[in-house]
C-alpha cells in the first residue's frame, strides 16, 4: 500500500514537503522547501528533516521558489545521492537561486558566528555549503512539459505547465502498486488565469491522489484590468506627493510581471516620469533566464518581444535602471522623489528592500506596495496587518509610508480558479488541500463541498494517507 506523508506546508504556507512511499518507486519527496521567516541561520539550523536522507530515492520538484527547493542543499549535505526531477527552465532558476540562498546564509552565518565569539559561545558549524549547491545542480534531471518520463518499471513522471512562475510544473506520478495502477497529481502552486506572461494551468482531471494547494482558498483576486487601475492610480496620488514607491518583490514570477506592467504602462503615456530601480542582482539574472525561455509563454501581449530577441531588462521599459553593486544601491539614497524602488526580498525577510526601508518607510510621502502574499511571521505580514513601529538592524523605526496591497498581482490561482481546477477531478479522487493557512483551507474545502460535493481533506503536519 503506497503513503503519504505530509511534512511541509501542510496548514502551512511555506516549507512545502511531502514523502510518497511506494514499492516500485520507493521514497520520493514531492518538493523540500525553506520556511519562509525569520533569520536564515535560525531557519536552516531549525529545521530537521522527519527522515533520513540517505533513504529518499528521489526528489521531484514542482518549481524554483525557495519555500519549495531551499532544503535541497541540506538534504544533499545529509547524504541524499538520488536524482531530483524537475523542468529544464526551474533547473536554470535554481542555479541563481539557491546560489544567491547560499551566499545570504554564509554571510548571516559569519555574522552569528563573530557575535557567539563576542559572547563567549561555541561557532556554529555550516548547515550545507557551496558545494553542496553544486551537487544539487549535479543531481537534477531536467524534463520538458507533456513527456511521459518512465522513472522505474510501471513508474512514469509527466510535468504540466502550472503557470505560476516560469518552469512551474503540475506533478503526475504514475506507478504500479500490486498489480494496481495509482496516480498522484500534485499541483505545486498554480497560477492564475490569465496572467501576463503565463499560460493558464494545465487542466486535469483524473488522480486517486490529488495533493493541491490553497494559498487563496478563502478569496478571490481583483481582476488584471482593476488591479492596473489601482497600480495606476496609487503611482499617481505618490507621485503628486513627490514620494518614492518601494515593492518588495519576489525574484521570480512577480518582477518580470511588474517590468511588463510598468512598460505596458509608460507605452500608454500612463506612467509619469518616474526613475525605475530594479534593486536586486538575483532578479536581474532570473530575468535574463526569462529573456531565454520567452517564447515558451503567453504571448498575446507580448508578441514583438517573444518573436524577436528582445529583453524585459532593455526593450520594453527603456526608463529601467539595474543596480547589481551594493553602491549602486546606496546610490538610490541620493534620490529625494519620483523613484520606484523593486528590491528583494517578497516577503521583506532580508535583502535590500530592508535597507531602503530604513530610509523611506518613517516618511509618509512615500508609498509601499505589496504586491504579493505575505506569510505569517514575515516582516511583509507585520506591515500589512498595519504594525506601527519596525525594527531593522538593531534600531526602531515609525512607520508612516502609505501600505498598499495589490492582491490582483499575485501567482496564485484564487478560490473561484482553486474550485474549477479542483472540481473536474470527480468523487472518485482523495483531495488533499495543503500549502495555505488553516482558515483559507477550511474555505476551500467548504466551498468545493457546497458547490460540487467534494470532499476534501486538510492534513495537519507529519499526518499520513494510505491509498
Amino acid at each position: 500500500m503506497a503513503t503519504i506523508k505530509f511534512l511541509g506546508a501542510a496548514q502551512e504556507v511555506t516549507g512545502s514537503c511531502h514523502l510518497l512511499s511506494t514499492a516500485s518507486l520507493g521514497r520520493t519527496l514531492f518538493d523540500c522547501g525553506m520556511h519562509q521567516g525569520g533569520d536564515a541561520v535560525d531557519r536552516l539550523h531549525e529545521e530537521h528533516f522527519e527522515f533520513n536522507p540517505k533513504e529518499i530515492d528521489q526528489v521531484i520538484l514542482s518549481h524554483a521558489h525557495l519555500d519549495h527547493s531551499g532544503m535541497l542543499p541540506k538534504l544533499v549535505q545529509q547524504g541524499f545521492t538520488g536524482p531530483i526531477y524537475c523542468t529544464s527552465a526551474t533547473k536554470e532558476l535554481l542555479e541563481i537561486m539557491l546560489n544567491d540562498a547560499a551566499n545570504i546564509y554564509e554571510h548571516d552565518l559569519e555574522r552569528e558566528n563573530r557575535r557567539r565569539a563576542r559572547q563567549g559561545e561555541e561557532a556554529l558549524k555550516p548547515a550545507y555549503d557551496k558545494s553542496a549547491v553544486t551537487q544539487v545542480l549535479k543531481q537534477c534531471v531536467a524534463f520538458s512539459y507533456d513527456e511521459a518520463n518512465n522513472l522505474a518499471e510501471g513508474a512514469s513522471l509527466r510535468f504540466h505547465d502550472a503557470g505560476h512562475i516560469l518552469g512551474s510544473a503540475i506533478v503526475e506520478l504514475r506507478f504500479s502498486e500490486k498489480g494496481h495502477e495509482k496516480t498522484v497529481v500534485f499541483s505545486g502552486d498554480l497560477g492564475k488565469k490569465g496572467a501576463v506572461l503565463m499560460n493558464d494551468p494545465t487542466p486535469l482531471s483524473k488522480a486517486d491522489v490529488l495533493l493541491v494547494e490553497g494559498t487563496y482558498g478563502d478569496r478571490d483576486h481583483r481582476n488584471n484590468e482593476n488591479t492596473i487601475e489601482q497600480f495606476t492610480q496609487i503611482l499617481r496620488e505618490t507621485w503628486q506627493r513627490g514620494g518614492n514607491v518601494m515593492i518588495p518583490a519576489f525574484a521570480v514570477g512577480r518582477t518580470q510581471e511588474l517590468l511588463f506592467d510598468l512598460g505596458r504602462l509608460l507605452q500608454q503615456g500612463n506612467l509619469d516620469n518616474w526613475q525605475i530601480f530594479l534593486d536586486s542582482p538575483m532578479a536581474i539574472a532570473v530575468t535574463r533566464v526569462y529573456d531565454r525561455w520567452l517564447h515558451t509563454m503567453d504571448c498575446r501581449e507580448i508578441k514583438p518581444l517573444c518573436e524577436g530577441d528582445q529583453s524585459l531588462l532593455k526593450d520594453f521599459l527603456p526608463r529601467l535602471s539595474l543596480a547589481v553593486t551594493p553602491e549602486e544601491s546606496m546610490a538610490i539614497n541620493r534620490i529625494k522623489s519620483g523613484a520606484i524602488i523593486i528590491a528583494g526580498s517578497g516577503m521583506c525577510t532580508g535583502g535590500r528592500i530592508q535597507h531602503h526601508f530604513k530610509q523611506r518607510i518613517w516618511n509618509a510621502e512615500n508609498t509601499l506596495i505589496f504586491a504579493g502574499y505575505q506569510a505569517r511571521g514575515t516582516l511583509g505580514r507585520l506591515l500589512v496587518d498595519g504594525a506601527s513601529k519596525i525594527r531593522l538592524f538593531g534600531e526602531e523605526y515609525r512607520v508612516k509610508a502609505r501600505i498598499e496591497t495589490l492582491g490582483g498581482f499575485s501567482a496564485h490561482a484564487g478560490q473561484s480558479e482553486l474550485v474549477e481546477w479542483i472540481s473536474r477531478f470527480g468523487e472518485q479522487t482523495a483531495i488533499k488541500l495543503v500549502h495555505g493557512e488553516p482558515e483559507a483551507l477550511d474555505a476551500l474545502s467548504q466551498k468545493l463541498w457546497d458547490d460540487h460535493g467534494l470532499s476534501a481533506d486538510v492534513p495537519a503536519h507529519a499526518s499520513s494517507f494510505a491509498f
